[in-house]
């Protein structure tokens, strides 16, 4: 059962149910209920109970916006399930904080997340929403609309701009926001600026998140923002930190089945090794289609190892020609689906690809770096490197071109790392397209 926590001191009126259509038109217009995240030892908390004719509401107060995480409209009141109501199909409720959370990506995620799609349809949920100064009223309108929406499993929303507010009990954290490239913006500078953004976060996430929440960083250089992340988050294990590469698997995927004439859920077994830019190696020679390895089925093995490569790596370029934009509601599927890798099992002999903390591998990968590898989970959150995979020299040889990319890029960030003065020697510029 899922409790909003308010400040002590507010009074509890008793509505009669013909006062509820005033109060929901009201209450959104008052951002700032008395809301203030608590620590677990705190025990101070007001129970709205749902009864036939009346309900029990908190007063409302106005606190300073800046840094706090607000509770939002309907949200504020937090229902107890009624005795009729409660069965043992619900579970505990699960904390979910998002950054960026006003963007694109987030738009199209969270009403995913909400509607319990992603974690089951018996599994609360609370959405901690992260934004900045400016895009404040804009996670207000993502707010109302997730209240209009009317998800019964969607128990709490608040947001709020600091991440020490905003991350308090995470147990998932879906780090999308990060600033985009711009025009003349060196490779570097956008390494330095999006990495003390992960930096900060990863200080909050050590500070105020559970001790075992599970960290997916989507926004790009994602492999080396997730470096920085978990570098400032020494109490939660490095294991616990992924880099999204989850959506160059689906492409790659799509363009087997569509070289083999065959329906997509027929390819399995596909690993994006490395980077998520255009050295990313996405692998064909572990591949099976249909159960059969790739190169059995699709003889043209130039057209793999020429064709299929470039495409997967330069797709997200293609979708912006097209479509004057970068890939949004591809991504926040590719979310969903490498959050469902790691809550459900994988089934019996596949795996999925995730930008893991490299140490400890079997591959000969080099240690201290976020590299895309093959996972496979028992569905608990946690997850094991597949050891049962065989190299050739052209795989290994590109594994290695995408290992010294993100090496130099460690070298880059050195000094948000905690590993010195940053040198950057960075190889060609293979941001992807996306981020230009």
């Amino acid at each position: 059962m899922a409790v909003t926590h308010f400040n002590p001191t507010c009074s509890k009126p008793r509505l009669h149910s013909s006062q509820l259509s005033f109060l929901s038109r009201t209450l959104p217009i008052h951002r700032h209920c008395s809301f203030a995240p608590l620590h677990r030892t705190q025990h101070a908390r007001i129970s709205c109970s749902v009864a036939p004719n009346e309900v029990q509401v908190p007063a409302v107060t106005t606190l300073d916006p800046k840094g706090k995480a607000e509770c939002y409209g309907v949200f504020c009141l937090t229902y107890d399930l009624r005795a009729e109501e409660e069965t043992r199909s619900w579970k505990k409720l699960i904390n979910i904080a998002v950054s960026g959370a006003a963007g694109m990506i987030a738009n199209h995620l969270l009403f995913k997340l909400a509607s319990g799609e992603v974690f089951g349809p018996d599994q609360p949920v609370a959405l901690k929403l992260l934004g900045s100064e400016r895009s404040i009223q804009a996670l207000e309108g993502v707010a109302m609309e997730l209240e209009d929406s009317l998800f019964p499993l969607l128990r709490e929303v608040s947001i709020g701009i600091d991440p020490y507010e905003v991350f308090q009990d995470a147990e998932w954290a879906l780090l999308i926001g990060a600033k985009p490239r711009g025009p003349g913006m060196e490779r570097a500078d956008l390494l330095d600026i999006n990495g003390q953004i992960y930096a900060a976060q990863g200080r909050a996430l050590n500070a105020v998140a559970s001790r075992n929440v599970k960290v997916i960083v989507v926004g790009n250089p994602c492999n080396t923002n997730a470096l920085i992340c978990l570098k400032n988050a020494p109490n939660i294990p490095a294991k616990n930190f992924h880099a999204l590469t989850r959506l160059d698997e689906n492409r790659a995927k799509c363009q087997l089945a569509l070289k083999a004439g065959v329906f997509y859920d027929k390819v399995s077994n596909v690993t994006i090794w490395g980077n998520h830019s255009t050295t990313q190696v996405p692998d064909f020679l572990n591949a099976k289609i249909d159960g059969l390895p790739v190169k059995e089925v699709v003889k043209d093995h130039r057209w793999l190892e020429e064709e299929f490569t470039e495409k997967v790596q330069k797709r997200g370029g293609a979708l912006i020609q097209k479509w004057g934009r970068s890939s949004a509601a591809s991504t926040s599927v590719s979310i969903v689906d490498a959050i469902r890798s790691l809550v459900t099992p994988t089934p019996e002999g596949d795996w999925f690809s995730s930008g893991v903390y490299s140490n400890g591998n079997p591959y000969g990968i080099a240690e201290g770096i976020v590299f895309s590898m093959p996972c496979r989970s028992k569905g608990d959150g946690d997850y094991e490197l597949v050891k049962d995979v065989i190299f050739d020299d052209y795989l290994r040889q590109r594994i290695k071109k995408t290992e010294a990319e993100l090496l130099a890029e460690k070298r880059c960030v050195a000094h948000l790392t905690g590993e010195g003065i940053a040198v950057c020697d960075l190889p060609g510029d293979t941001m992807l397209p996306g981020e230009m």
